[in-house]
């Protein structure tokens, strides 16, 4: 990796690429800030991009393309089956992975919706390090059940642990043991814990992993989805693997899994997805679902055209000065917020920067949302569009209890190459002026609550004015300012 020191001792990230396509944006005054958090119910899914400055909702999707992904997609053959892109796709994959079957989708939640009608049944059990919105929402709908292994230093807020995604070998023994082998479904790692601040595991986590699942013959299935951010740590924070190219690392950790899938709206920075396998056997199982839900087994649902850029994606995540962009802009974030003694998940984790709402706003209780009331906080502050990972994430029991989350938090992502540092210096200045008037945000009350994955469209109203003394207190602080 390229080492880049600033003579004035100043430690910023310094970009290894150039602009050359660029979107004009909108920063709507506080008054319009105010009204459309309202119109969007409190759900900052739910904004119009219209009304947003800095779109850190997600990465997903919305990473910037190369100039060789761009040229890429020119070439892309249309046809109905056979295409020669996806040739090209598989044959990538294959080298990078080296597992022989490959079934596309649309993207990651696809796959895992093939995953869950192939593997899950009632009653059986998913061991993982931990879960994400939709995985979970899949294995329960097939009757599955969760069961969260995550070890220790995982839900720590504030840690020096580098690797806090890692799953605990002796937990995953014990569930073994208490439910019988035969009932589990299949073990699933996440590559970048989303939900508790895009944490990393080790691959000699995953490697201990696969002996447990060996010793029981049980499948072992990684979610890609954050690879990139995943394989950047643990060049840089993994002692055994510092010596070895991304390349090699890669491989290694797919020669440990029996399947792989991934969401190229992250990983790749196109849109689809897919899943790679080893077995033929359960290539077979799953394939039959792919054109029934998806499409053509040689398209899967994907754009040729978006086959064509994740193709020249998956080889450019190969480049250590590629993937560390995104890590580097988090770090650098996450140390501007802990100068001003701002509360967030350390270490930097990948995906994005998170704010620890628990602590940041620990007057409003956890049945009122304190995560999604800091995102729409921020939206007023700064036009900044975050995601609440919290409670509002959860999904409630059976009987209609609400299960608090582990952890409430604010995740402000930051998009592969779109960012520019001025950018993320006005996000931690709206943040830092937001904790000095922390007290007066208060918190939300659900007025419309779907059944499933409420977080992506239900709405939320303010349990007082604050949001109109929020918007009274800015423009006494700032004047005319956008």
């Amino acid at each position: 990796m390229a080492k880049v020191k600033f003579y004035g001792g100043e430690s910023v990230p310094l970009e290894m690429h150039k602009v050359r396509i660029v979107q004009k944006l909108n920063l709507p005054p506080v008054e319009r800030r105010l009204e459309a958090i309202t119109e969007a119910g409190n759900n900052t899914f739910l904004l119009r991009n219209a009304d947003v400055f800095m779109d850190m909702l997600t990465d997903s999707g919305v990473n910037a393309m190369s100039d060789q992904q761009q040229a890429a997609m020119m070439i892309a053959d249309d046809s109905y089956a056979g295409s020669a892109t996806y040739t090209r796709l598989e044959a990538k994959l294959q080298d990078i992975f080296g597992m022989d079957y490959f079934l596309p989708a649309h993207q990651g939640r696809a796959c895992e919706n093939i995953l869950g009608q192939v593997l899950v049944t009632p009653g059986s059990v998913v061991p993982m390090n931990y879960h994400f919105t939709t995985t979970k929402a899949h294995i329960t709908l097939n009757g599955g059940i969760v069961e969260e292994l995550v070890s220790d230093a995982g839900l720590e807020v504030v840690s020096v642990h580098p690797f806090k995604g890692n799953m605990d070998v002796a937990k995953l023994q014990s569930t073994i043991g208490k439910h019988g082998a035969d009932k589990i479904a299949f073990v699933r790692m996440e590559a970048g814990t989303n939900l508790i601040g895009g944490q990393p595991f080790s691959l000699e986590n995953l490697a201990d992993i696969r002996k447990v699942c060996d010793q029981h013959r049980l499948l072992l299935v990684l979610d890609a989805s954050l690879l990139a951010d995943n394989l950047h740590f643990i060049k840089n924070r993994e002692e055994s693997c510092k010596a070895l190219s991304i390349r090699e690392i890669t491989r290694k950790m797919a020669d440990l899994c029996d399947l792989i899938y991934f969401s190229a709206r992250k990983l790749g920075c196109a849109r689809g997805g897919g899943m790679c396998m080893r077995s033929e056997e359960l290539y077979r199982r799953m394939r039959g679902l792919v054109p029934l839900y998806e499409g053509f087994l040689t398209y899967g649902g994907m754009s040729v055209r978006e086959m064509e850029a994740l193709t020249v994606g998956l080889e450019e995540t190969m480049d250590e000065e590629v993937i560390n962009q995104g890590p580097q802009f988090i770090g650098y974030m996450v140390d501007e917020l802990q100068k001003r003694d701002i509360p967030v998940i350390t270490p930097a984790g990948g995906l994005g920067c998170h704010i620890n709402a628990m602590k940041f706003v620990d007057h409003i209780p956890q049945a009122q949302y304190p995560a999604g009331a800091l995102a729409s906080a921020l939206y007023i502050a700064g036009g900044i569009r975050g995601m609440e990972r919290g409670t509002l994430s959860e999904q409630r029991e059976p009987d209609g209890t609400e299960i608090f989350a582990n952890m409430e938090l604010v995740r402000l992502a930051l998009p592969r190459r779109v960012f520019t540092l001025s950018q993320v210096k006005y996000a931690v200045d709206r943040l830092e002026w937001l904790y000095a008037n922390r007290r007066m945000i208060g918190g939300l009350v659900f007025t419309e609550e779907p059944e499933i994955l409420r977080f992506f469209y239900g709405r939320l109203a303010p349990v007082s004015n604050w949001q109109e003394k929020l918007v009274a207190k800015f423009r006494e602080d700032f004047g005319d300012s956008l």
